[in-house]
């Protein structure tokens, strides 16, 4: 498989490392700053650099592409890489808008091409082992999800990308937010209704850089999604509860652990549990993602997480944002 990477900025390296592991090969490389396009071409030995996205996806060797772009950008990238013909890996999230999605969704569709939206946490090993032990009715019903992504900016500003609402349409619910929201729905199934707080506290930024949501999922079970600019370091975590066991999940500094707590016969005592502890070794979930999308382009396995997840995610942010800035709950069906 021939492949292109739209982007050349930080998340564009784990692209480049999965195509690398799945033993793809880039081909082309498009980014608009002359310095960063040089580096990247030498650190990758990609042979062929564009100045935009649209002379990339003119290229006739191409196959797919990763579109590594900021959020603004994402909705004009795919819909001109669809119509070209390339199957497309999109870094979350899928767009600012329901609209522009649906048009990215649509185009994908149109051109029979493939469509998979960078939620990589879905690729995340200890994900995948929750998830199976949620589907497979190992913890009961699932009665309560609560997930949370929290960093600073290495105690450096925020990057210039990600200060503004014209570049970035949010600030951490939409940047780290839109993982957490696609895994509660991962975890969790539909929401029915978010209530939501945001502020920014850290930075002087036009965005939120600190943001809590209370979820309430079709099924009644309730979750919340914690997210921080303003944390020391990085953190990733997530807790589903069920009627018959739990799942913890930590991440600190790259060491994941995921334990499975539950009871092998009844008890009263609630010192009294048993505990399965996995760790987590192998491929970086980013470079993951991209070999899922490869696998699904030859149709090896379903599409991880699809557009109409994406848009998903989408919804339940720009829902969220709406709770905030009116203080009250939102319900999804009256959202797009």
């Amino acid at each position: 498989m021939k492949v292109g990477v739209i982007g050349g900025g930080g998340v564009s390296r784990f692209h480049f490392a999965g195509y690398e592991a799945a033993g793809a090969q880039v081909v082309a490389v498009a980014e608009a700053n002359p310095r960063t396009l040089e580096r990247v071409q030498a650190e990758w030995r990609v042979p062929r650099g564009y100045a935009s996205f649209e002379d990339l996806c003119a290229d006739p060797e191409v196959e797919a592409v990763s579109v590594c772009l900021p959020n603004s950008l994402h909705h004009p990238a795919t819909v001109a890489a669809a119509r070209a013909g390339k199957h497309v890996l999109c870094e979350k999230p899928i767009s600012m808008s329901l609209e522009q999605a649906r048009e990215m969704i649509d185009t994908c569709k149109e051109a029979g091409v493939i469509l998979q939206i960078g939620h990589h946490l879905r690729s995340n090993a200890a994900a995948e082992k929750a998830r199976q032990l949620i589907t497979s009715g190992e913890l009961g019903r699932v009665t309560f999800v609560r997930l949370r992504q929290a960093h600073d900016w290495g105690g450096g500003p925020v990057r210039e990308s990600f200060r503004t609402l014209a570049s970035s349409g949010g600030g951490t619910l939409l940047d780290n937010g839109s993982h957490m929201m696609d895994l509660a729905r991962y975890f969790g199934g539909p929401v029915r209704e978010v209530y939501a707080r945001t502020a920014t506290l850290g930075y002087d930024v036009e965005v939120e850089d600190t943001s809590v949501v209370s979820l309430e999922f079709e099924s009644g079970a309730l979750g919340s999604v914690e997210n921080a600019w303003t944390a020391t370091g990085w953190e990733e975590a997530f807790w589903v509860y069920g009627t018959r066991g739990a799942l913890e999940y930590t991440n600190r500094l790259g060491a994941p652990t995921l334990r499975h707590v539950f009871r092998s016969s009844p008890g009263t005592d609630w010192n009294e549990q048993d505990v399965a502890v996995y760790q987590f070794a192998g491929l970086e979930p980013h470079a993951r993602n991209v070999v899922e999308f490869l696998q699904a382009i030859r149709g090896e396995r379903p599409v991880i997480c699809t557009g109409e997840d994406g848009m998903e995610a989408v919804r339940l942010i720009l829902a969220s944002y709406q709770s905030a800035r009116e203080r009250r709950p939102v319900r999804m069906d009256k959202v797009g």
